[in-house]
């Protein structure tokens, strides 16, 4: 049986159930990595220029972490989900990125998913991945509906707080980063905090920012519980169409909450250095000077302390309860 990694990082966190469920129709057996760790950093660091961005750095480590524990590991390309977005150039080069700074990592299966080549491309890229584990399409073509059928269960188990268990039945990954999160507060305080899922959901990465906040007494919301229709609307209304495929964990998040009469402030998780996520905060800023709600930024990398944002986390609270 084929063993295929998956490193617990970057689109990990959004379309993992979907790998898992297309791998395992497949036969073969997938590997993951175990949580963010500080030397899972350090190790990605190492390899890695300075002015690479944070979320990169620790995907490399947790790619040297599958080195002897899996035959193939499996390093998507995307590259546009929609026409005219794009995503980050880091990622559209991350195969051969990691090939470059991880030579003996496992074997490399990449894809180049670029919805705007087509439908027909696009499923030809599917069958080349599968082709991999068969020479049946058949089996490709029924591992893949398998595949969307579990990513749509996945997105529906999120929208609704992500708090029934169901879910990890199925997979046997997912950990708790959101449990407990949808309680009852004891202060009348919502904050909503925006960003990538790889930076919100990575518990290292973010200093555990989501759990920070609800132990210090108020509601948290995060973007996995809007409806991809909403945050469209969000993104037409502020900057008239996207240009950036992750514009959605943004734009389109941080413009429903602000206009959300529940949410009292927002916080932005960015990592230092991302220039995409840079343009677009300056645009959610600029929208939430107009609607009159705080929003505190918390830039990462791997200089940022666990004091700091602790810290930070507090002042913000404190400020919003005295208002």
């Amino acid at each position: 049986m084929v063993r295929v990694g998956i490193p617990r990082a970057l689109l990990f966190y959004q379309y993992f159930p979907m790998w898992h469920a297309f791998f395992r129709a497949l036969g073969a057996e997938v590997v993951t990595t175990p949580a963010t760790t500080r030397a899972t950093l350090a190790a990605g660091a190492a390899r890695v220029v300075a002015e690479t961005c944070l979320p990169v750095k620790i995907y490399c480590g947790h790619v040297l972490d599958l080195v002897g524990k899996a035959d193939v590991v499996f390093v998507p390309s995307l590259r546009s989900l929609e026409r005219d977005a794009h995503h980050c150039a880091k990622l559209l080069g991350l195969p051969d990125l990691v090939r470059a700074v991880v030579p003996e990592a496992p074997d490399v299966l990449d894809v180049d998913v670029d919805l705007e080549k087509g439908t027909l491309a696009f499923y030809r890229a599917i069958y080349a991945v599968g082709r991999r584990f068969t020479w049946n399409p058949l089996r490709v073509k029924r591992a893949a509906a398998i595949a969307w059928a579990a990513h749509l269960r996945y997105l529906d188990w999120l929208q609704r707080g992500a708090g029934e268990a169901e879910h990890d039945s199925e997979t046997g990954w997912l950990n708790d980063w959101h449990r407990g999160l949808t309680n009852v507060a004891p202060l009348p305080i919502t904050i909503a905090v925006v960003g990538h899922a790889y930076n919100l959901f990575d518990a290292y990465a973010c200093h555990d920012v989501l759990r920070r906040l609800a132990s210090l007494g108020v509601a948290v919301r995060t973007p996995t519980e809007l409806p991809a229709s909403a945050t469209r609307a969000a993104i037409a209304r502020l900057v008239g169409r996207a240009y950036w495929a992750c514009e959605a964990e943004l734009i389109g998040a941080a413009g429903c909450f602000l206009d959300d009469p529940a949410v009292d402030a927002l916080v932005a998780v960015i990592a230092f250095g991302c220039a995409p996520d840079s343009v677009m905060m300056d645009v959610v800023q600029r929208y939430a000077r107009a609607t009159g709600k705080p929003v505190l930024m918390l830039p990462i990398d791997e200089h940022t302390g666990t004091a700091g944002v602790a810290t930070r986390l507090e002042a913000f609270v404190d400020l919003l309860t005295r208002r």
